[in-house]
């Protein structure tokens, strides 16, 4: 790659400062927007599986929230609003019938019983102690809408029609780029709940095995982490070292963070697992504040293994502290009741089995989607004001995704959590009526857990499509002079790229095609 242009791309993704937390969360609402827009056409039509009206109602918005309509976010939410609603009241319903969950899962009552959906699990005298959990749309939804905001970021930002204050800061502020880092870390965190949730005395087990078992798991993610840094020093990529250093890059952030989880477990087991989160994103604070980490991190030379990667280094308390704080959502979110696994938990490390001979005996026989979105409402309101808080007091300076401070783990969890109540809301109020051959039917005679065949598609070969998509991502941009591109050509590019992205998840919307 020619010195010059390298230099002038490294200078285009530099030196950012962002934009505002509100003009992200307007930005990000094309995604809620669009998944209204879905919920009307496929209560309304029949439409058999099409990746392209998928692509278009879904992916397409997205694209367009972040580049064309950017500058102008509430012009495309309210558009996409528009629509959904013009459809939903001025086109004749089809008849409604009792939605179908995940083969694993069972058929609900009715649709107006979908926020108390049947949680199967042990007979209550079984001496099970555990908590049964089951696939969630919601969850589906929103790890795929995160995964696939990140996968359009990754290419669109090297195109001028991809507003700077998107891109990723340089060290305080915020945007779309930054807030997408920590919703990766955080929906990591949430999925790391399940382990725990089918064996919650996994907690109070040998730390070694843990942590041998969790570092197979995560060896593709180390893999990958070498892969990229192969690369991109083999081909003289354009790199910003300032953001995680020299050598580090995010898959051994991704990697890191699991293995850290279990040096917690012990503290889970006595305190809540949120409680640990945010302690730990508070002593990180603390350590930045009145020690010289923080100027170390900023300001310190390259010298070394270790000062060539400070940024990744000192930024992994912070994204363990956003980890665990979304495992504690992922507790709240997966049962049937937000409170089944705090009783649990009790029971095993708290009371005598003589005081609780049988939690299970308490299980709810139903979904309690009304109780678990009121505790969502809960922590995400608290994460809000806490951000409120340390803001006005200017706590750590600012936001800084560099350093994973306490502001910004604050702004991570907010954000995801509220997401994730807005998706939860959303399955319970819209797509709990469309008909059950709309909502869950899938090639091949099996179901899946989500209204979109699309969005299942992409959770479940998630990684798999990272890498093809940063794999894109850098033959887009070792063939084209990315910076120099016209808004036109940007988005035919970008426009190809996403449907390459979504074909790739469509042909293997059946299967895994890699499970580590």
């Amino acid at each position: 790659m020619d010195d010059d242009y390298k230099s002038a791309k490294e200078a285009f993704v530099s030196d950012l400062t962002g934009s505002s937390i509100i003009y992200v969360n307007l930005v990000s609402s094309a995604a809620v927007a669009s998944l209204l827009l879905h919920a009307a056409v496929r209560s309304r039509f029949n439409i058999k599986p099409n990746l392209f009206i998928e692509w278009l109602l879904l992916v397409v918005p997205l694209l367009l929230s972040m580049t064309v309509f950017a500058l102008q976010p509430t012009r495309l939410y309210s558009s996409l609003l528009f629509a959904a609603v013009v459809i939903q009241t001025t086109l004749p319903s089809r008849p409604e019938a009792p939605l179908l969950s995940d083969s694993n899962t069972n058929v609900q009552d009715s649709p107006q019983s979908h926020s108390r959906q049947r949680s199967d699990g042990p007979a209550p005298n079984s001496g099970s102690r555990h908590v049964t959990i089951r696939p969630l749309p919601a969850l589906t939804i929103y790890r795929a809408h995160m995964m696939l905001m990140t996968m359009l970021a990754i290419l669109a930002v090297d195109f001028p029609v991809f507003p700077r204050k998107l891109a990723k800061c340089e060290t305080f502020g915020v945007s779309l780029m930054d807030i997408g880092v920590g919703s990766f870390v955080f929906s990591q965190g949430v999925v790391s709940a399940i382990p725990i949730l089918k064996d919650p005395q996994r907690l109070a087990m040998p730390v070694v095995p843990k942590i041998l078992s969790v570092s197979k798991k995560v060896l593709p993610l180390v893999v990958l982490g070498i892969m990229r840094l192969i690369s991109v020093k083999g081909t003289d990529y354009p790199e910003h070292e300032s953001e995680y250093g020299r050598h580090w890059n995010f898959f051994f952030t991704m990697a890191a963070v699991p293995i850290l989880e279990v040096l917690c477990h012990k503290a889970m087991t006595h305190a809540s697992i949120s409680f640990v989160g945010f302690s730990i994103a508070l002593v990180h604070q603390l350590a930045l504040s009145l020690t010289p980490l923080q100027e170390y991190t900023l300001n310190a030379g390259r010298i070394g293994i270790i000062s060539s990667n400070k940024e990744g280094l000192v930024s992994l308390l912070g994204y363990l502290a956003m980890h665990l704080i979304g495992l504690a959502t992922g507790t709240v979110l997966l049962p049937a009741s937000p409170s089944e696994f705090r009783r649990l938990k009790r029971s095993l490390f708290q009371k005598s089995k003589e005081e609780n001979p049988d939690a299970n005996s308490n299980k709810p026989r139903f979904r309690q989607n009304d109780k678990i979105a009121i505790e969502l409402f809960s922590y995400a309101a608290l994460w809000w004001i806490s951000l409120g808080i340390v803001s006005v007091l200017n706590v750590g300076g600012g936001v800084s995704r560099r350093l994973a401070n306490l502001p910004y783990v604050l702004w991570v969890c907010a954000y995801n959590t509220s997401f994730i109540l807005c998706y939860l809301i959303s399955d319970v109020m819209f797509y709990s009526r469309i008909p059950s051959n709309q909502s869950s039917e899938i090639s091949g005679g099996k179901r899946v857990s989500t209204p979109s065949i699309l969005l299942d598609a992409i959770n479940r070969n998630g990684l798999v499509l990272f890498l093809a998509a940063n794999i894109l991502t850098g033959l887009v941009n070792l063939s084209v002079r990315t910076m120099y591109a016209s808004d036109a050509f940007a988005m035919v590019i970008l426009l190809s790229y996403s449907f390459a992205i979504c074909g790739l998840a469509w042909i293997a919307k059946t299967r895994r095609l890699w499970l580590p």
